[in-house]
């Protein structure tokens, strides 16, 4: 590790950041702490709350990467020739297998609870829109202008729905309720919600 005058204080930032990133990422939340941050950089404790306000916030800038490296894989989905429920399967098991790849970064944003009376910061509320709107914008067609309230809800159910399948399958615990795979009750959640909106619509 360099001198701590051969970083700026962005470059800093993104070491603290690195380094909280990997200690998560092998020993989850509980291992994090800003000793264990400062000894894989190479500095004192106190420089870390130099850079951030306190361990929550750092720990609320690795959900922010998360969430950009989730928002980034769904971008990178093909089109799908205009099939919303085609689209829709598409970036649940994309979800799924981001979710597989790093079980515990994932989990920290529902593992983190800042303290009571404090309230997320805006960019974190932006970052959270992002994979949201995916889904969004892929039901489009379901929901013609003046009912966007409507697919901003909707959204949020097959979200919540396909996170639920997802959180048993990477706890191991699906098989718990079920034989199937996640990858087939995706499948179903997803067919079943869109035919759903067709007969209501």
């Amino acid at each position: 590790m360099g001198r701590r005058s051969s970083h700026t204080p962005q470059q800093l930032r993104e070491l603290i950041l690195d380094a909280a990133q990997e200690i998560i990422d092998r020993s989850g939340l509980a291992g994090l702490s800003a000793r264990e941050i400062a000894r894989a950089i190479g500095y004192s404790p106190g420089t870390i709350y130099n850079m951030f306000t306190n361990l929550d916030d750092v720990v609320l800038s690795v959900e922010g990467r998360v969430l950009d490296a989730l928002d980034q894989r769904l971008s990178d989905i093909p089109e799908t020739g205009g099939n919303p429920e085609a689209r829709l399967v598409e970036i649940a098991h994309v979800y799924l297998a981001f979710t597989r790849e790093k079980p515990r970064l994932w989990n920290l944003l529902f593992e983190h609870h800042l303290p009571a009376g404090t309230n997320l910061p805006d960019w974190y509320q932006k970052k959270l829109e992002g994979p949201m709107g995916h889904i969004e914008r892929a039901l489009a067609s379901h929901f013609p202008p003046g009912r966007e309230a409507d697919r901003q809800r909707t959204a949020r159910v097959l979200w919540a729905g396909v996170h639920g399948i997802t959180s048993l399958s990477t706890a191991d615990k699906l098989s718990v309720v079920t034989t199937e795979t996640a990858g087939r009750l995706i499948d179903d959640l997803v067919g079943t919600y869109l035919r759903g909106l067709h007969s209501a619509g």
